[in-house]
C-alpha cells in the first residue's frame, strides 16, 4: 500500500512539474495560451429553477478525516454531491480522492494553492486551474468542468481564463459558513433557510458539518428535493 501510494505521488509530482514547465514555455513564447474576453461570462450562483433539485458543494483543502464519514451519510441517503478539491489536497490524498470518485460523486476544481484569484496575474489564474485539472486527470482519469474560486474571489480575468480552459465558474446561493462557526444547529439552519429550486449549498468537511449533514439531507428529502451534482443542477 505504501509503495503504491508513493508511486501515485511520484506520478502526480511529475505531472505537476511538466505542466508548470509547459505553462512557463507557453507564456514566454510567440504562441501564448489563448484567452477570450471575460465580458459576457458570468459566475453561476444557482441551478435550474424549473427542477426541484439542490446541490451540496463541498470545498476540500482540509478536513480529510471527515470526508469518509460524509461519504457514508451520502450513500445511506442515495444523495450525490460535488466535491471541489484543491490541488495540494488531492496530491496528498489520492486515495480519498479515488473514494469520492468511486462513490459516484462529481469532482470539481478548487484551484491548486487556494489563492485569491483577484490578486494574481492572468497567467497565475490559468496555472491554478490548469495544473489542478491535469493533476486530477492523472490521478483518477477524470476531466473536470466546474471551477469554484477559493473564498469566492474572482474577477473578469478569472472568468475569461476559466472559460478558455473549458470551465464554468461556480459560486453558491447558500453558505453554511461552517469553516468559521462550529455549531451544527447553525449550519443546519443556514443550509435549509428559505429553500429554492436549484440551490447550491456551500460547505466544507468539518466535524460540525458532518453532525448536521443527515438532518440537512433529511430536510430536503422530506420537502421533495433531489440532491444532485452541480452539473446536473445547472443543466439546461
Amino acid at each position: 500500500m505504501k509503495r503504491e501510494k508513493f508511486f501515485v505521488h511520484g506520478v502526480a509530482n511529475v505531472v505537476i512539474m511538466l505542466v508548470i514547465l509547459f505553462m512557463m514555455i507557453m507564456t514566454n513564447t510567440l504562441y501564448p495560451i489563448a484567452f477570450t474576453s471575460g465580458e459576457g461570462y458570468n459566475a453561476i450562483y444557482r441551478g435550474n429553477s424549473n427542477n426541484k433539485n439542490i446541490s451540496l458543494m463541498i470545498n476540500v483543502y482540509w478536513g480529510t478525516e471527515f470526508i469518509e464519514p460524509m461519504l457514508e451519510v451520502l450513500e445511506i441517503n442515495n444523495a450525490k454531491a460535488t466535491f471541489f478539491v484543491g490541488g495540494t489536497w488531492a496530491n496528498s490524498n489520492p486515495d480519498i480522492l479515488q473514494k469520492i470518485y468511486d462513490a459516484g460523486h462529481e469532482i470539481a476544481n478548487h484551484g491548486y494553492y487556494h489563492k485569491d484569484h483577484t490578486r494574481i496575474t492572468k497567467e497565475r489564474n490559468s496555472e491554478e486551474i490548469y495544473i489542478t485539472h491535469e493533476l486530477i486527470k492523472a490521478l483518477i482519469n477524470y476531466e473536470m468542468t466546474l471551477f469554484a474560486p477559493p473564498s469566492g474571489a474572482f474577477n473578469d480575468v478569472t472568468l475569461e481564463v476559466a472559460n478558455s480552459l473549458g470551465y464554468k465558474t461556480i459560486m453558491w446561493s447558500k453558505d453554511t459558513i461552517d469553516w468559521r462557526d462550529k455549531d451544527s444547529s447553525l449550519i443546519l439552519k443556514r443550509a435549509t433557510k428559505t429553500p429554492q429550486n436549484g440551490d447550491l449549498i456551500l460547505m466544507h468537511p468539518t466535524e460540525h458539518t458532518l453532525q448536521a449533514l443527515q438532518d440537512i439531507i433529511t430536510y430536503y428529502i422530506d420537502n421533495n428535493y433531489a440532491l444532485v451534482s452541480v452539473s446536473e443542477n445547472i443543466a439546461n
